[in-house]
């Protein structure tokens, strides 16, 4: 569901358009419209103000001017799982380390010493 400080990315006519981080959502005089206020990411910015039905707000496809537009909200790393984070395939594929193995200490390589010569 999306609500107020959410991301979004704007589509139109099934082509991302911009990005727009959503202000404010009050509820208009019609059932289950709301007015949307929302903040477009781009240079300049610039907040514009759509009345929206809920089911737009969320995802749904509508149309402007004729043109079909649809809102998505963002991810964040905040909503998503850690699991979202792990490749399964990756980590049946990695060969586990010899406990016994000796790992050399790391080299410290002097920047001074690369300079050139005059």
């Amino acid at each position: 569901m999306t609500t107020i400080n959410d991301i979004v990315l704007i589509y139109f006519e099934d082509q991302p358009f911009s990005y727009a981080r959503v202000e404010q959502i009050l509820p208009d005089a019609k059932r289950d419209w709301y007015h949307i206020k929302l903040l477009l990411l781009q240079v300049p910015l610039e907040t514009v103000t759509w009345i929206l039905k809920d089911t737009y707000i969320n995802g749904d496809e509508f149309t402007m001017g004729g043109k079909r537009m649809r809102l998505e909200k963002v991810e964040t790393i905040e909503d998503l799982d850690e699991d979202d984070f792990v490749d399964e395939d990756m980590l049946k594929t990695q060969e586990p380390e010899a406990s016994d193995q000796k790992k050399e200490p790391a080299k410290v390589v002097s920047l001074t010493d690369r300079k050139p010569k005059k």
